[in-house]
């Protein structure tokens, strides 16, 4: 499983686990297609984003202008929190590529509008979040 399917699942799953609050490990399996084999970036997304939940969430909530957090819809939801956890956690990955990606997937999934969002909560979410971490 390259990357990119990897953090599709992973937004399939985060999706899963919040809409019908369903098990991870369910919601993981759920999203796998029996050729799929989850990779060790799609368990980190996926078992990462949950563990660290309440943090990017608060980080995310005050980066989005003229919305909550519970208003926005649960696929963007789930991307926003997955990308933010991979550009704060993952360290071999940089930034650009996590925000593009996370642009791309918003695009899939909700149009070209959902990425331009995307790109701004994300980029103002991570420049909050590194301050703090290095302050």
């Amino acid at each position: 499983m390259n990357r990119r399917v990897a953090r599709l699942r992973a937004v399939q799953t985060l999706y899963q686990v919040n809409l019908i609050q369903t098990d991870v490990d369910r919601a993981m399996k759920n999203t796998l297609s029996p050729e799929d084999e989850p990779s060790a970036f799609f368990e980190e997304l996926v078992n990462g984003t949950l563990a660290h939940t309440t943090q990017l969430d608060a980080w995310l909530s005050k980066n989005i202008k003229g919305y909550t957090l519970d208003r926005l819809g649960y696929v963007d939801r789930a991307i926003a929190r997955m990308a933010l956890f991979e550009m704060l956690y993952i360290e071999d990955i940089p930034f650009n590529v996590t925000l593009n990606e996370a642009i791309e997937l918003a695009k899939a999934f909700g149009g070209e509008d959902a990425g331009r969002f995307m790109n701004g909560v994300l980029h103002h979410s991570y420049e909050m979040a590194t301050q703090k971490k290095n302050n």
